[in-house]
């Protein structure tokens, strides 16, 4: 069953990178009591999620908090070191916080993940974005491709909410 709007965010571990290296966090640990943006993407350094997805989030992290969200976080099915790579690469670091769902379980509780075997990529999440307030869903956006970032992008997000609006 897919998540929907009201819902509470399932329990997962992820795999964070800090300064003494990769640590687990959980679902509460990272939502509880906390307005967050939670964007997911098939994979780190693919074209769609490097070029287009995550850019427009660092870019627009300022005006997104700006709506009382706290925290933007990207989700992927790669591991914490490539993440952390690649934080670093598109400076990200320090602005977006990057959850390693390294097996796939927390798209596959949500009812998100899919099936890029034909691709070579095995298990991944698919492309979305979410408002999560506390732990349970208050928007969502799901791309109906893994190669499009329009309805789950940071521009679309950003229309949501309306300028100078708090995010629900």
């Amino acid at each position: 069953m897919t998540i929907k709007l009201g819902d509470q965010l399932p329990q997962a571990t992820f795999r964070v990178m800090t300064p003494d290296g990769p640590a687990a966090k959980t679902t509460d640990d990272i939502f509880k009591g906390r307005k967050v943006a939670l964007v997911a993407v098939p994979g780190a350094y693919t074209p769609t999620c490097d070029r287009n997805h995550l850019p427009g989030y660092v870019s627009h992290v300022d005006e997104i908090k700006a709506l009382g969200i706290d925290a933007i976080a990207v989700t992927a099915v790669n591991d914490v070191f490539v993440l952390k790579a690649w934080s670093a690469s598109t400076g990200a670091d320090g602005k977006v916080e990057m959850l390693s769902d390294g097996n796939g379980d927390f798209a596959k509780a949500l009812g998100l993940s899919f099936d890029g075997s034909g691709f070579g990529l095995g298990t991944r999440s698919q492309r979305y974005s979410m408002l999560v307030d506390d732990g349970v869903v208050k928007s969502l956006n799901i791309e109906d491709s893994p190669g499009k970032a329009d309805i789950s992008g940071a521009e679309n997000f950003l229309k949501q909410f309306g300028e100078g609006q708090q995010a629900a």
